[in-house]
């Protein structure tokens, strides 16, 4: 059996030893591990044979921020389908932090989808199918089928539906408090507008025009009735 120089462990050990670090969620081990082993041309080769090492390599080099070494490594290795759904999130979530820090702010969801189509996924890490957000149509189509039933799920129901999709527990509920939000802008959209709106211009009032005297009440006032005679010459009052 070849053996690594420097190191007892062959390189189907080595991939061992990296899939026990990578599920125990020990980065830092991982790292290290990583690092003390050969570089040399020729146990470089027989180590990027095992989808585990590559794959480890891939998750050390995201969580150190080196994306450069991420992108390299998922565009020029192809991995399995086991290995897709780790790699795709964390080449989505690489290039969104890039383009955060570009931007000087966080990205909402329509900078995050121009993000994806700028970076789609390498066919190495993608078995082709449609996706939407990154979620496959028939996951999509089980979520929808589940929001018909029950828009507020409970958290059993979550990991129920997480288990069936492959998505976790907070994607599921992520999906749905989404959903809901644009049924509600929907609803307040089609909404009829019940508000009336009035004009911000106030028109000038135009000048009533001089009553005949005709249709002036009888006044006992003579004084006021002959202000407002149109002649003036006689008084209004006094009986004929």
């Amino acid at each position: 059996m070849f053996h690594l120089p420097m190191l007892n462990f062959s390189p189907q050990q080595v991939a061992q030893v990296c899939e026990t670090l990578e599920d125990s969620g020990d980065i830092e081990r991982l790292g290290r591990f990583l690092w003390s082993l050969p570089v040399n041309p020729a146990a470089s080769d027989a180590l990027n044979k095992h989808e585990s090492i590559l794959r480890a390599r891939a998750i050390v080099a995201y969580h150190t921020g080196n994306f450069r070494d991420l992108y390299h490594i998922v565009e020029n290795n192809q991995f399995t389908k086991d290995s897709h759904a780790k790699l795709q999130a964390m080449w989505l979530e690489a290039h969104y932090q890039e383009a955060e820090k570009l931007r000087g702010r966080p990205l909402g969801p329509v900078d995050k989808y121009r993000v994806r189509k700028k970076f789609p996924l390498p066919r190495t890490i993608w078995d082709g199918e449609q996706k939407t957000h990154c979620f496959k149509e028939r996951t999509r189509n089980l979520l929808r089928e589940w929001y018909l039933q029950d828009p507020y799920p409970n958290p059993t129901k979550k990991r129920e539906l997480a288990q069936a999709t492959g998505l976790t527990p907070t994607q599921v509920g992520n999906w749905f408090k989404n959903r809901r939000q644009r049924d509600r802008a929907a609803a307040a959209k089609n909404r009829p507008n019940l508000h009336i709106t009035y004009p911000k211009t106030v028109l000038p009032l135009k000048p009533i025009p001089a009553l005949s005297e005709r249709f002036l009440p009888r006044s006992t006032d003579t004084v006021r009735q002959r202000e407002i005679s149109p002649t003036g010459l006689f008084d209004i009052t006094r009986p004929k």
